[in-house]
């Protein structure tokens, strides 16, 4: 029975990965392919001449570089601020109990029930009082606000899943609060941490109602923003600048998330181990 059921699953793993992997397969094969070939019903993956001058084109339409810079530093700065405040604001979610817990997560349940479009003019109504229109600084804080609900709700699953014994040991054997949560608890959080990282970085990298009601200046413009400037005032797109954009527009998420991966699992039992 088993010879059976490992190749099943073996099957069932390459077409997920084959499903996941088509579209941007396509998109690749999209961003070389001629305008002519773009707009024919031709379903060829493989173009038939390539055209490289479309990375060009984009990079050259738009300010493509600058919003991407723009992007970089509103999803590298917005997600270090969700980590630094969900961390203690998650441990104590899932330690403590009282009021606070209560009222704590009951605002995490209700700031997911209501949509973008219903809280965008009252942050746009604070920013402008506070002067952080057209601000990246401003959009940045959005971003902070908007992602920490959901990463606080990850973040605080996790602490919850490690064993309050762990900490109970380390402080017989004479490690106080701080260094037992420093030696003990952070290591093996440290997962919890990177997967948070990556879903704040994510969500702030893709992000663009936000950045389209808050941002008018185009120097200020996020990578999501610019992308939608390939559409002509007609409608009209320019389809083979706009894939060679969108795959230069994944590059940086990818990188993130190799140089993340591999602390996903790192340090999972670091911490239970005593030197």
């Amino acid at each position: 029975m088993r010879a059976v059921i490992r190749p099943a699953q073996y099957l069932a793993l390459a077409l997920y990965i084959v499903f996941l992997a088509f579209p941007l397969v396509w998109l690749m094969s999209a961003s070389v392919k001629s305008s002519g070939e773009l707009n024919s019903l031709s379903v060829r993956l493989l173009p038939e001449q390539w055209h490289w001058d479309n990375f060009a084109q984009a990079l050259e339409r738009q300010g493509l570089v600058r919003s991407a810079g723009n992007s970089l530093g509103v999803a590298l700065v917005s997600t270090a601020l969700v980590v630094l405040i969900a961390l203690p604001a998650a441990y104590a979610l899932a330690r403590f109990r009282g009021v606070l817990r209560t009222m704590g997560t009951g605002w995490i349940l209700v700031s997911q029930v209501f949509p973008v479009i219903l809280v965008v003019l009252p942050l746009f109504l604070i920013l402008r009082t506070i002067g952080l229109t057209d601000s990246l600084v401003g959009l940045t804080l959005v971003h902070t606000t908007y992602t920490l609900p959901f990463a606080l709700w990850m973040l605080q699953g996790y602490v919850a899943a490690i064993p309050v014994d762990l900490e109970e040991a380390a402080s017989m054997d004479g490690a106080g609060r701080v260094r037992a949560l420093r030696e003990i608890v952070l290591p093996l959080l440290m997962p919890g941490v990177v997967a948070t990282a990556m879903f704040s970085f994510v969500s702030s990298w893709n992000e663009f109602f936000f950045a389209l009601v808050l941002l008018q200046s185009p120097e200020n413009y996020t990578l999501p923003i610019t992308l939608k400037m390939f559409i002509g005032g007609e409608g009209k797109v320019a389809l083979g600048p706009l894939a060679a954009g969108s795959v230069l527009a994944a590059i940086p998420s990818i990188v993130f998330f190799s140089i993340m991966q591999k602390k996903l699992t790192g340090g999972l039992l670091a911490g239970a181990v005593k030197g």
